[in-house]
């Protein structure tokens, strides 16, 4: 998806052919799956960051291409929304003091586009959903001007035969509303965290990222409003899914938990991608059939919670990699970074026990789990290995922050990094503060006003300390 396209109309010889090429490809990654063709390098992490563009009224500010014309980083790229940007990572070894230097990059990167941002009167913000967001905002007139994005449009609501999303949420307040076109997508903005894997572990990992979504989401929650309603603690998870619905079943959601853990390898992904999924953009690429470009894209337009991808090197050796996608963006760069240090050191943690986590608590489980956690944040109980339900909180200081600290030392991070980054998830759990809890006390102490909401989230981000810190 992150591809510009020459044009957003298809024929049907377009599908056709973008077809065959997608099983052509699908059947070579299938033999290398088979060969164990994949590259294993040391543990590697990165991630992509969305942000908003806000002016002064706290309204959502229309100008991410100026943006982009002015900062020239090929790092800062453009989103769905022109009120949206991606800030993407250099790709480090997870060992030594990786999330400090993680924490070096994003923030300068983050100070340079908020420099800029400031040369156009607005300034940026990492949070789930603007709280001060109208649906008045998401036309097609504030959608990104590039081809990719109107075609993703036209071919959402070709598969939808031209039905509106009905989007429906009961939380605390209910919602339930009609929209024409694919911009409640970019309602929700997102912290993806990538994690490169070793071939031999990487269904292990695939599976336990699923399992360790309901922590995740609940000690990282960020997005209670939308529209003015107080909705779930991490609205963004059935904002999207119901965004880009083209089909009520399981099978073929294009955003989804899944419906069942991998098995014996990461192939069945992309197995599935070809069998149960419409090809959504059929850009016909001129490219070797082993850059499996066709594939990619098409797995792309397939945003599941856990994401496989296939990336290669700089020889052009293929790699796996396992997008989280599971985690709102912000509250601050010491919250995101620190969000990231967790997941990469419970997935190595539990990786390296001798039980298998995923034969202990069943798929339906894990599934309930999450969209329990997304409802209810830190105030959840979850399911766990003697079937009984705990509380959420208690679950990932006793048990899960543990994994992460032991993962993290296998790693070899150092001490101190593993002290402070998994100290501050600690902190956030024990307060159970984290940035949905952090808007909610705001409006109680200050009154519905979400435009004063999202400038007061503002001024505190600015401050770069972690959320648990920042009072009202």
């Amino acid at each position: 998806m992150g591809q510009e396209i020459s044009s957003s109309h298809f024929g049907p010889d377009d599908f056709a052919e973008f077809h065959a090429r997608l099983e052509a490809e699908t059947g070579l990654l299938a033999g290398w799956f088979k060969e164990g063709r994949f590259v294993q390098e040391p543990p590697t992490g990165g991630f992509e960051l969305e942000a908003w563009l806000i002016g002064p009224d706290a309204e959502p500010a229309p100008l991410n291409q100026v943006l982009l014309q002015r900062l020239d980083n090929p790092l800062v790229v453009s989103e769905l929304a022109t009120f949206n940007l991606e800030l993407n990572s250099t790709p480090l070894h997870l060992e030594g003091s990786v999330f400090t230097r993680m924490a070096e990059e994003l923030g300068q990167l983050w100070t340079a586009c908020n420099q800029t941002a400031a040369s156009l009167e607005t300034r940026l913000g990492m949070i789930g959903i603007l709280p001060s967001l109208r649906q008045s905002h998401l036309t097609l007139a504030n959608m990104s001007p590039l081809n990719r994005y109107r075609a993703l449009n036209e071919q959402v609501f070709r598969l939808r035969e031209g039905r509106p999303v009905e989007l429906a949420i009961e939380g605390r307040d209910r919602l339930k509303l009609s929209h024409d076109d694919v911009m409640l997508e970019s309602a929700t903005t997102s912290f993806q965290i990538h994690l490169q894997v070793d071939p031999a572990k990487a269904v292990r990992a695939y599976n336990l990222s699923k399992i360790v979504s309901a922590p995740m989401v609940a000690a990282t929650a960020n997005s209670p409003y939308l529209f003015g309603y107080d909705l779930w603690d991490e609205t963004r998870i059935p904002l999207f899914e119901q965004a880009i619905s083209v089909g009520a079943s399981d099978l073929t959601k294009r955003v989804s938990f899944g419906v069942r853990y991998v098995r014996e390898s990461m192939m069945e992904n992309f197995s599935a991608n070809l069998e149960r999924y419409p090809v959504l953009l059929p850009r016909l690429m001129d490219e070797p059939v082993e850059r499996l470009a066709h594939l990619r894209l098409h797995n792309g337009t397939i945003w599941r919670w856990n994401r496989p991808l296939i990336a290669f090197d700089e020889t052009g050796g293929p790699h796996l990699r396992i997008e989280h996608r599971v985690v709102p963006a912000g509250p601050s760069v010491q919250d995101t970074i620190a969000n990231a240090a967790f997941y990469f050191g419970m997935i190595n943690g539990l990786i390296e026990n001798d039980e298998m986590l995923e034969n202990l608590l069943g798929f339906i489980q894990a599934r309930s789990n999450f969209y329990a956690a997304a409802r209810l944040g830190l105030e959840a109980e979850v399911h766990w290995l003697d079937r009984k339900q705990l509380p959420i909180d208690q679950l990932i200081l006793h048990q899960l922050l543990p994994k992460a600290r032991r993962g993290l030392a296998l790693l070899r991070v150092d001490r101190a990094e593993i002290d402070h980054w998994l100290g501050i998830i600690e902190a956030r759990v024990r307060t159970k503060m984290n940035g949905a809890a952090w808007q909610r006390a705001w409006v109680a102490c200050h009154g519905y006003d979400m435009a004063a909401l999202s400038l007061a989230y503002l001024e505190r981000q600015e401050s770069d300390l972690p959320v648990h810190e920042w009072g009202f």
